[in-house]
């Protein structure tokens, strides 16, 4: 199995990675753009492994992400990468709205695209998993309730 993880310099994705290659023995191709976040000693470790490969790609670049699906042929992809930092988006919301809303659309009409050429068995055993920020997801509060509880707030 290849598993391609996207924002895999980061805190979450680093742990990830490390946990596929050397608990689970999977082949895995890191995909980050190295924004603020990213920090690829964290994946030293691994980083000569045979099954860790690196690729410096924004996800909102659909012709570099198509190479890649081409080239590596993924089983599964994770999605990490995204803005997450409230501070920074208040300073630059526009990079929040690229990476978070426009990156992740990109990311999945490039799966989509990978996805449909596949053979049929193949199809069945792909796997996309969106793991994101609420600054993708948006707020679980609603109507003063946080989760299902009264607002204490």
């Amino acid at each position: 199995m290849k598993v391609l993880v996207t924002g895999g310099a980061g805190f979450i994705g680093s742990a990830l990675i490390r946990y596929l290659i050397n608990v689970k023995g999977k082949s895995v191709i890191n995909v980050d753009s190295l924004t603020y976040s990213g920090n690829l000693l964290s994946l030293e470790e691994v980083s000569h492994s045979d099954l860790y490969s690196f690729r410096k790609v924004d996800i909102s670049d659909s012709e570099k992400f198509s190479l890649v699906f081409e080239e590596e042929q993924p089983n599964a992809v994770i999605n990490l990468a995204a803005e997450s930092s409230v501070d920074r988006s208040i300073e630059s919301p526009s990079r929040f709205i690229e990476t978070n809303i426009v990156g992740t659309y990109s990311l999945l009409e490039e799966t989509r695209r990978y996805w449909e050429k596949l053979e049929s068995t193949k199809k069945k055993e792909f796997r996309f998993h969106q793991i994101s920020t609420d600054e993708v997801f948006g707020s679980l509060r609603s109507n003063d309730k946080v989760f299902g509880e009264e607002s204490r707030y």
